[in-house]
């Protein structure tokens, strides 16, 4: 959502560009809720054929819940993507993990404002550190997120 301060014109706050850089801690991954790992077509062919699936329709059936007229990854009862390795918090399909989880930190809520940016910070030790992501860069990425 734009800052309605700000001129339609005017350059984003992010114009110098943001650094991330993924520290692999699991954080974006995990969650005292339930929540939503959205996956699209490509996205299930993709993982299942990383990890050998007979089919993506085996694949979906284990590990894909439909939500509404979307689907999403299945979690662990604590929250956490079923994808996320328990005692190494890592992500056993970061290779080929969903554009979701491709774009972070760079959705659009996240690039709402500096606070917006320092809340997301607050929870992922990447953000501010690493390669600096030009404008453009997260432009294409924030559109592809909210593609998802």
């Amino acid at each position: 959502m734009p800052d309605e301060n700000q001129p339609r014109d005017a350059e984003p706050w992010y114009q110098g560009g943001l650094a991330f850089e993924c520290t692999g801690c699991g954080n974006c991954c995990s969650g005292p809720q339930t929540g939503y790992v959205w996956v699209n077509d490509e996205d299930i062919q993709r993982i299942a054929a990383h990890l050998g699936a007979p089919d993506a329709d085996a694949f979906e059936r284990q590990f894909v819940r439909k939500v509404r007229d979307r689907k999403s990854l299945v979690e662990y009862s604590d929250g956490d993507c079923i994808f996320l390795d328990p005692p190494t918090r890592r992500c056993m399909i970061y290779e080929v993990r969903p554009s979701q989880c491709r774009t972070w930190p760079f959705w659009p809520g996240n690039l709402e404002s500096p606070r917006a940016w320092g809340a997301a910070a607050a929870t992922c030790p990447g953000c501010n550190r690493g390669r600096i992501y030009r404008v453009d860069e997260i432009r294409r990425l924030a559109n592809a997120e909210s593609e998802t």
